[in-house]
């Protein structure tokens, strides 16, 4: 292997802080998040009717344009094509802003998130047949009582305590603020500054452990490590070609740790089966109802459904696929880590894993069938 050159060295920091500038323009879960007032008109119509969102147009001429002027100068370089495959990803990202509310959304979030039609890792099978195996086969429980006592509701309030106690003592004076704030599609939502807590969310005993492994112990901590790379500052950006990886980790993280159920891993299967549907033309209300009929409460159903079409036309057949993600990010990043053999405590010692935003480029040899086995690809 060559040397690489001092000018070599400042070429490579140079693009790498281009690229994260350019990067800064693209905030995409930011710009879809639904007002507040979409949701209090929708319950005070009687929950029927189609909400009603509005999306500020975005310009991101200039973004794009940058972004492939990026690209344009690239070499054939393998670390340049490292960089070309996080330009093109955050390009997409650039693309789904300017097309908000517009069936061109769903072009733009299935190339980045992909479908749930698409094959999975082993090439044959696809999330969508996890996500169905794993609902079928939980919903033959959902009538099992052992007897446990009824889940326990906690406010965000004592949740926000309790893990900002945990960051306190983990990350020490890099340790995000974590607020309590409305609006948020998701229980909750991290960052490296931020782990910010939906108001009127209700937490069980294990869900305040899912979001501290989940959100602090791998969002919080891979934008944290990347923060910490100054030669290449790109790292700590958590553009949409990273979302694999990281939701894969997470989701990882709630697996090894015990702190994840049977209710978790049905909301995560039953996200990819109500993409699916807006894919077949389910509007908003139909996907509202589907989990009304699974016993899921109004309010949740309503957060629930807007996962769905946050971003893209809520009258169906556009979706926002990224919660497709959760569950074929979880399989490559298991994969990954089987096929490597490495154990969790001793992926600190390996130098060919970075904790950082990494993009969704694992390549794991071992596979999922939706019979349960798992076959080596040839």
């Amino acid at each position: 292997m060559s040397k690489i050159t001092s000018e070599r060295k400042q070429q490579i920091r140079q693009r790498a802080e281009d690229l994260k500038s350019l990067e800064g323009s693209v905030r995409l879960l930011r710009a879809i998040t639904w007002p507040d007032s979409v949701k209090a008109e929708f319950f005070e119509k009687g929950g029927r009717e189609l909400p009603r969102v509005i999306y500020e147009p975005m310009d991101m001429s200039a973004v794009i344009d940058g972004l492939l002027g990026f690209k344009n100068d690239l070499s054939d370089d393998p670390v340049d094509q490292w960089f070309f495959r996080q330009a093109d990803a955050i390009e997409t990202g650039a693309h789904m802003l300017a097309s908000l509310g517009t069936a061109d959304f769903f072009h733009w979030s299935s190339k980045v998130y992909g479908r749930p039609t698409d094959p999975s890792i082993d090439g044959r099978s696809t999330v969508l047949d996890l996500a169905r195996h794993l609902d079928e086969t939980l919903s033959d429980l959902q009538g099992v009582h052992i007897g446990a006592p009824p889940k326990a509701c906690h406010l965000a309030f004592g949740v926000a305590e309790t893990i900002r106690t945990a960051v306190d003592e983990r990350f020490g004076e890099d340790a995000p603020e974590v607020e309590i704030v409305d609006g948020l599609a998701s229980n909750a939502i991290a960052g490296p500054r931020r782990i910010r807590l939906r108001r009127d969310a209700c937490f069980t005993d294990l869900d305040a452990e899912q979001l501290l492994h989940h959100e602090a112990y791998i969002h919080v901590a891979t934008a944290l490590n990347g923060r910490y790379q100054e030669d290449l500052p790109i790292l700590s950006a958590g553009h949409p070609g990273t979302t694999r990886t990281q939701e894969g980790l997470a989701v990882f993280a709630e697996l090894i740790s015990g702190s994840w159920d049977i209710d978790r891993l049905r909301r995560l299967a039953r996200r990819v089966i109500t993409i699916q549907m807006a894919v077949d033309g389910a509007d908003f209300l139909d996907i509202y109802r589907y989990f009304l009929d699974q016993g899921v409460e109004p309010e949740q159903a309503f957060e629930n459904a807007r996962r769905v079409f946050r971003g893209g036309p809520i009258t169906g057949g556009a979706p926002f696929t990224k919660d497709a993600v959760y569950l074929d990010g979880l399989l490559q990043v298991h994969s990954y880590l089987a096929h490597h053999q490495l154990v969790w405590n001793r992926v600190s010692e390996s130098s060919s894993f970075c904790p950082c935003k990494t993009p969704n480029s694992m390549k794991p040899s071992s596979d999922w069938s939706p019979h349960g086995k798992s076959s080596t690809s040839s």
